[in-house]
């Protein structure tokens, strides 16, 4: 139970690899509990990537408030701070209208830095605004500069990633402490209010397999060519999401390097391998989850 301004909100995760039945579990824990739901969910919070992210339909939402759903275009920026601020807008919202909170998703990665936290980053000036700006003209110099100031840092990002690089230099260049430093002196505290119960869908390796295949099955019938068509021409294959399971194989198919048949079978074995990676982190992540098949979490929760 968490307490704030006067008012009592409960608030738990349901975590588990890809098409092991969160959706649809959580939507019944929202409608029993008279809660919001949260997507952590990295495809799921763009516009018009509809099929391919498995997102729930209006009618399958069942009168539920969604966010982290249809917040961004695909060739709109976003990385971890994007989930931090809106699970604290869903939050207070929550505790306003005296809603419960249902946060679900596949990936994890947000969950865990929600619950760790991240560092604040330095109000950036003008000046070292512009300097960043005229460093970054040449993006492999901008790197060098940083890796021969903070190469344990600096190798850990790519040499191609424009966001981090100018994060890297901002803080360089506002504070006088390479990225190393800074994130030592300004350790990240949680941002979770309150305790947080985790609970884990556990599905075995052979039935989660066949659900995979079905559902991607079910998103070509859909039109999944069709949404992958759609998107490469309004935004090129340019953005991060473009290269996601799912996107990457159907341009690979429209390229001509698979037939339809083979295209089924790509996405779901990169599918299924993301699901084990999922699995994997979930597992070792975590401490105090309490994990069980579908039915066994309804028993528990519902």
């Amino acid at each position: 139970m968490i307490t704030l301004m006067n008012e009592t909100i409960k608030q738990l995760v349901l975590i588990g690899p890809t098409a092991s039945g969160k959706t649809s579990l959580s939507i019944e824990i929202a409608l029993k509990k008279n809660a919001y739901i949260l997507s952590l969910d990295s495809l799921s919070i763009y516009k018009e990537i509809d099929i391919v992210s498995a997102k729930p339909t209006l009618e399958e939402r069942a009168g539920v408030l969604h966010f982290g759903i249809d917040r961004l275009y695909p060739n709109e920026h976003f990385d971890v701070t994007t989930f931090v601020k809106l699970y604290q807008e869903v939050y207070q919202k929550a505790v306003d209208e005296e809603k419960n909170l249902v946060i679900v998703g596949g990936t994890s990665f947000y969950l865990k830095m929600l619950i760790e936290g991240i560092s604040d980053l330095p109000p950036i000036s003008k000046a070292a605004g512009e300097k960043t700006a005229n460093m970054l003209k040449d993006l492999h110099q901008a790197y060098q500069f940083l890796y021969a100031l903070d190469p344990d840092y600096m190798k850990r990002i790519s040499q191609s990633d424009r966001y981090r690089i100018e994060k890297a230099l901002n803080i360089y260049l506002e504070t006088g402490m390479v990225p190393s430093e800074y994130f030592r002196t300004n350790p990240p505290a949680s941002v979770i209010n309150g305790p947080l119960t985790v609970y884990q869908i556990d599905i075995e390796r052979e039935e989660l397999r066949k659900r995979i295949s079905l559902r991607t099955r079910l998103m070509l019938k859909e039109g999944l060519i069709d949404e992958i068509c759609m998107l490469e021409k309004k935004y090129t294959r340019s953005p991060n999401c473009m290269k996601a399971i799912g996107i990457k194989e159907t341009l690979d198919y429209l390229d001509g390097i698979y037939d339809r048949e083979m295209l089924e079978e790509k996405i779901t074995t990169n599918t299924a391998r993301l699901a084990k990676r999922q699995t994997t982190f979930n597992n070792s992540q975590f401490e105090g989850v309490i994990k069980g098949s579908v039915e066994a979490l309804k028993s528990i929760l519902l």
